[in-house]
């Protein structure tokens, strides 16, 4: 089955030199530009904007070094999962989520409902439980901010939670652009569903 086309093509070479600017602090050498990066660069303004303030780096979305690594790229994936944006778990389990720290059995595991207990600690799980409420219902019940609230401080909470906004953003975003799947890796597209 062939991915429908995307509504907005990515920009194509030769690019804006503001752009390849950018492209180059985000990216080692030689290795091409996600398709939803050169798809944001349409708004050329926005994403120099974006890369220029920090909040686009090497590492995705708002990363201020605040959350472990770990931590941090299972709660993008789980949002990925939550919004069902198979494209952004496509890229990060190709590009940076082993880096990360994260290993493959968890990458596979962090799609289902209820996570293994002997691959993620009652932190991480209630990290995912928060993340499942933020995107369902945008709100957590008492039970899971108290659950969440065991482990991590209110700034965490809130870190945690600017986070997944940001990341369910991006879902919309793929929504709209619906950009090809990048390929960094032999094999078929990593599904977030």
């Amino acid at each position: 089955m062939t991915s429908p086309a995307p509504r907005i093509a990515p920009l194509a070479e030769p690019l804006p030199p503001e752009v390849a600017q950018r492209l180059a602090r985000l990216l080692p050498p030689g290795v091409p530009a996600p398709q939803l990066f050169l798809t944001v660069a349409r708004n050329a303004g926005a994403f120099v904007q974006m890369v220029d303030s920090g909040f686009l780096g090497p590492t995705g979305l708002w990363d201020r070094r605040v959350l472990p690594k770990a931590l941090r790229e299972a709660v993008i994936l789980r949002t990925c999962v939550a919004c069902r944006n198979d494209y952004e778990f496509n890229l990060h389990v190709q590009t940076i989520s082993e880096r990360m720290g994260l290993a493959p059995a968890q990458i596979d595991d962090i799609r289902w409902a209820v996570p293994d207990a002997s691959l993620w600690g009652e932190a991480e799980r209630a990290a995912f439980a928060l993340v499942d409420a933020l995107v369902a219902r945008l709100a957590p019940s008492d039970a899971e901010f108290a659950a969440a609230r065991g482990h991590f401080d209110d700034a965490t909470l809130i870190e945690i939670t600017q986070l997944v906004g940001f990341y369910t953003g991006v879902a919309m975003l793929v929504g709209l652009a619906r950009p090809a799947f990048d390929r960094y890796r032999d094999g078929p597209p990593r599904r977030a569903s």
